[in-house]
């Protein structure tokens, strides 16, 4: 068996398997998301379980053409989204679950680092784009924080991932009328925020 040593060509190939098993029925820019979610997870459900909502793409790289930064919930997400070319956009990558005045308020007020870190990134007019990837209990604060009028995401990439929450959530923010990305069901976490977001940046 011949190995495939380099990376463009690795790359190249999967998306040419996952295009003769997956059969995608999508437009083409809704396609190149799915087909990198499908390329991050080697699981073709995917495909039946992302929901783009209408605008979806146009709003996000409308947003992101206009210097938009971009929220994740947690770091791992964070890392997995390319940088470089978000910094070419003028924008800049932001999660704050880490930061020792969230760590400190969220105990205080006896809720999650995630909840704590929605709150603080619904205070910087630049960050438009929020990319959840982990935790249900960031999602469902971001809904709340735009219900009381506090921050007006441009796109909200939700995929929260595991059994406590993240159906739900997601399911709560198919009936917002904002923009989003989201995933039916349990499945998600951040490798797929990641490869949503990173599609995205790869059109701009």
């Amino acid at each position: 068996m011949k190995i495939i040593e380099d990376p463009k060509a690795i790359e190249a190939k999967s998306m040419q398997i996952i295009e003769e098993v997956a059969n995608l029925d999508y437009a083409e820019r809704e396609k190149k998301v799915v087909k990198r979610v499908i390329h991050a997870t080697a699981d073709f459900d995917f495909k039946d379980l992302i929901i783009i909502a209408d605008e979806a793409i146009e709003s996000g790289l409308k947003a992101l053409k206009s210097g938009s930064n971009i929220v994740t919930d947690v770091n791992m997400l964070r890392a997995g989204i390319n940088k470089r070319k978000l910094g070419a956009l003028g924008g800049e990558l932001e999660c704050f679950i880490s930061n020792e005045d969230v760590a400190k308020e969220a105990k205080e007020l006896g809720i999650t680092r995630s909840m704590m870190s929605m709150r603080k990134a619904s205070k910087n007019p630049k960050n438009k784009i929020f990319s959840i990837g982990n935790a249900p209990t960031a999602l469902f604060e971001l809904m709340k924080l735009i219900e009381a009028g506090k921050v007006e995401p441009e796109l909200i990439i939700g995929t929260p991932v595991g059994f406590v929450g993240a159906k739900e959530s997601k399911a709560e923010l198919e009936k917002l009328d904002i923009p989003f990305i989201t995933v039916k069901g349990r499945k998600g976490g951040s490798s797929v925020a990641a490869s949503i977001t990173n599609a995205l940046l790869y059109m701009t």
